[in-house]
C-alpha cells in the first residue's frame, strides 16, 4: 500500500519512540500475560485475524482502552496490517501512560508470511 507523506512521517516519528518486537515474540509474550491488540478495521478484523488476538480497532484504542486494560504497567501487544498504525497507537497509548506497549514489526503481513496461526471471517 502506498502512504501518504505526511502519514510516513508521523509514523516515523512514532516509531522513534515506540519499541518494535518481532511477530515470532508474540505467542511466548501472551503466553506470559501480555494482551494482544489487533487495532485494524472491523472490516479487516472480520476477514480474518491472528489467533489469540483482541480486536481494539486505531479509531477507538485511545477511547476505550483504559476500561479494557485499567493496569498502565500491563504489557500491551499491538498488531495492524504492516506495522504502520499499530506504531502510531502504540505512541498514542505511551502518551497516555501506558508503559510496556510494543508494535508488532511488519503487522498482519508478517504474522501470515511467519505462518502463525490465523482465524478466518
Amino acid at each position: 500500500m502506498d502512504h501518504s507523506p505526511g502519514f510516513l512521517r508521523l509514523v516515523d516519528e512514532a516509531r522513534a519512540r515506540v519499541h518494535e518486537i518481532a511477530v515470532t515474540d508474540v505467542p511466548r509474550r501472551v503466553s506470559a500475560g501480555a494482551r494482544f491488540f489487533d487495532v485494524r478495521e472491523d472490516r479487516e478484523w472480520d476477514a480474518s485475524h491472528p489467533a489469540g488476538a483482541e480486536h481494539l480497532g486505531k479509531g477507538v484504542i485511545e477511547r476505550d482502552i483504559e476500561r479494557l486494560v485499567p493496569d498502565t504497567g500491563a504489557e500491551l501487544l499491538l498488531m495492524c496490517g504492516g506495522g504502520y498504525r499499530s506504531a502510531a497507537a502504540a505512541d498514542a497509548l505511551q502518551r497516555m501512560g501506558y508503559t510496556n506497549v510494543h508494535s508488532v514489526a511488519g503487522g498482519w503481513r508478517a504474522w501470515q508470511a511467519a505462518e502463525l496461526p490465523v482465524v478466518r471471517g
